[in-house]
């Protein structure tokens, strides 16, 4: 809501001023003429314009990277414990945090607060900043009055899905630079280093091997096609780019990621590795099983494993626990259905989900490393086969026409 500073008279013939919260002008004059004020002069306040300005800039555009939302966090948990009021908090965050995405984030959700908005209500209009599990876990935190436990989690779980992404980035990092250097340097030999010798080669009146006809066909059709090349990369690019925002296309995507040769049960282990424990801190911060398959659903990161959260929300629903329905679910492996049934029986599920998330991050650390280990012989050997197949495409009738000179 805007502020609005005014000038006015009162009763007695003094001059006053102030500042008032409200929708429109109109209303801070109706406003300072009961309570027996003559206005002079109502202002908006630039600052709350700006203010305004500003939430909507980061609501379309705001990204905070997660070590950020890491030191926001436990910030905000210290402070909570320290039984620190919470405008006094959001004023100290907005003074402390180096992001100015942050310092605006903290002054919009004092400005909410003082308003009288809940914390949820408040964090949930920063959606591309505070996640559905973020604020629902705040939500739960404000319910049960555990807030700094709940706080404590949400930290945990930021740090550990940060860790998971680092890990497998940088598994990944390798191979993709080696690919990408692998393609630019068939490009280069391509277009460059394969036509001054097919010129020779044409003069000459060699026969040509196989490997130097490929290449040199291959040379021609780019250089006859390359508009259309070009032009059908373009526009399938962005026909595919437009797909894949779409709920089917982020489905098929991510179907395809779980089902890659190599790669595939890396993902799958991440994935698992990132439901237990997210569920096992909303079943720990209080939140019901039904709810908490909700927030998975959005916040899993993989739209293939969200839709089967769907048919287990059934499946709960009609009183068949959550043991029974993730059996006939995707992708979801047996020792993760085995041990959430034994957590069913004992009541202590929220333990047996943070000992299969500790599982899976030992999985995964492991398949990381045997991933390194196993694409450097693979790369290697294309790196060899390239340089080979265009070695082969220049040496072989090189050999033919030092022959035919002798």
């Amino acid at each position: 809501m805007p502020s609005f500073s005014y000038q006015a008279i009162n009763e007695i013939g003094n001059n006053v001023s102030g500042v008032i919260e409200a929708d429109s002008q109109t209303i801070v004059n109706n406003m300072l003429v009961e309570r027996g004020y003559i206005p002079s002069k109502i202002t908006m306040k630039r600052e709350s314009a700006q203010l305004s300005a500003w939430t909507g800039i980061i609501t379309m555009f705001g990204r905070v990277k997660a070590p950020d939302l890491i030191i926001f966090t436990k910030q905000f948990r210290t402070m909570i414990r320290a039984g620190v009021p919470m405008l006094t908090i959001l004023k100290v965050l907005e003074d402390q945090s180096e992001r100015p995405i942050l310092k605006k984030i903290a002054a919009s959700l004092s400005q909410d607060i003082n308003e009288g908005a809940s914390l949820y209500d408040a964090f949930r209009k920063h959606p591309k900043v505070f996640s559905p599990l973020y604020c629902s876990m705040l939500e739960a935190g404000e319910a049960t009055g555990a807030l700094p436990d709940v706080l404590e989690r949400l930290t945990y779980i930021i740090e550990h899905e940060h860790k998971i992404k680092s890990e497998v980035k940088a598994a990944l990092q390798y191979p993709i630079i080696v690919l990408t250097l692998l393609c630019t340097a068939f490009f280069v030999l391509l277009t460059f280093v394969i036509p001054r010798f097919a010129h020779i080669f044409d003069k000459s009146g060699v026969a040509l091997p196989i490997p130097t006809k490929i290449c040199i066909f291959l040379y021609q059709f780019l250089a006859n096609y390359w508009l259309l090349i070009f032009g059908s990369v373009i526009a399938g690019g962005s026909v595919l780019l437009y797909y894949l925002k779409t709920e089917q296309g982020k489905f098929v995507r991510d179907t395809i990621f779980l089902n890659l040769p190599i790669v595939g049960k890396l993902f799958k282990k991440a994935a698992m590795s990132r439901f237990a424990s997210i569920f096992a801190i909303l079943q720990s911060s209080g939140v019901s099983i039904l709810e908490s398959l909700t927030i998975l659903s959005g916040t899993i990161g993989n739209t293939a494993i969200s839709r089967e959260f769907g048919r287990v929300s059934e499946g709960l629903e009609e009183g068949r626990g959550i043991s029974e329905p993730l059996r006939s679910a995707k992708y979801f492996t047996p020792i993760v259905v085995n041990m959430i049934a034994i957590g069913e029986e004992s009541g202590n599920l929220a333990e047996m989900l943070s000992d299969i998330s500790e599982h899976y991050d030992s999985e995964l650390e492991y398949a990381m490393t045997k991933l390194s280990e196993s694409i450097g012989p693979i790369l290697t050997i294309g790196l060899a086969a390239v340089v080979g197949f265009f070695a082969l495409s220049i040496f072989l009738p090189m050999w033919d026409l030092t022959k035919m000179v002798r």
